[in-house]
């Protein structure tokens, strides 16, 4: 059965649609939100001061008083909200996941230039890492102490990873992509390539030439070159 446009467009809306639901961290950190004005208010203040308190001290280093005392709280307040350090991190991150979301290598429809999806789509992803860089940075550092959280990290990256898969083996199915290659196998490669090389960038700040960094156009640009190169685009041979 041919799809329509709109059946495309429909297909594509449903996927995004699966992948915004999916929350960012495990659900049993997530509490209910308060019901009053004034909590909602004081809890908005405590979650904007822990995610300062991160980023300044790092997850391992970051102490309780201090993000009560950023949020000018009591600190037997913080514990009318969240019962520890792992609950308000799980909050800082659902806050900020409307601002880290990004789009991937999705369906392209018929008149869609693949080329110009593909390089929108690392365009949106490396901006929104720019723009959280230190979270992102964050998140690596509480996945590699806290065993749940980096089992559900890696479920959650398993589903973008699924995602982009569809959208190569849709691309091979339309003679754009090359179709000797395993679509979830090239997906895992060149995600982790675009992801790795975001974390180097952005977080850890690593080829820097005095003290600048790439140009971000540059970068956009050579991690989708280096996309439709390995899918083998006709029109990059």
């Amino acid at each position: 059965m041919m799809l329509t446009r709109k059946d495309e467009e429909r297909t594509v809306l449903d996927d995004e649609s699966r992948i915004a639901a999916l929350p960012v961290a495990p659900p049993a950190l997530l509490r209910d939100r308060p019901t009053t004005e004034r909590g909602t208010r004081t809890r908005a203040a405590l979650v904007a001061a822990a995610r300062k308190v991160f980023e300044r001290s790092g997850y391992l280093d970051a102490r309780l008083i201090d993000i009560a005392k950023e949020a000018g709280c009591a600190t037997g307040s913080f514990y009318t909200y969240f019962a520890n350090k792992e609950e308000v991190f799980a909050a800082v991150l659902e806050v900020a996941r409307d601002d880290m979301m990004h789009p991937g290598m999705g369906r392209v429809a018929g008149a869609d230039d693949p080329y110009a999806v593909l390089e929108a789509s690392n365009r949106a992803y490396l901006a929104a890492y720019q723009r959280n860089a230190k979270l992102m940075g964050l998140m690596e550092q509480v996945a590699h102490i806290d065993p749940e959280f980096r089992k559900f990290r890696s479920e959650r990256a398993n589903a973008f990873i699924r995602r982009n898969a569809r959208g190569i083996a849709d691309l091979q199915s339309r003679g754009i992509a090359d179709t000797t290659l395993d679509p979830m196998t090239a997906s895992i490669a060149l995600s982790g390539m675009v992801s790795r090389l975001a974390y180097s960038l952005f977080t850890l700040r690593e080829g820097e030439v005095d003290g600048r960094s790439p140009e971000f156009d540059q970068i956009v640009a050579t991690v989708t070159d280096l996309w439709a190169n390995a899918l083998k685009f006709p029109d990059r041979l």
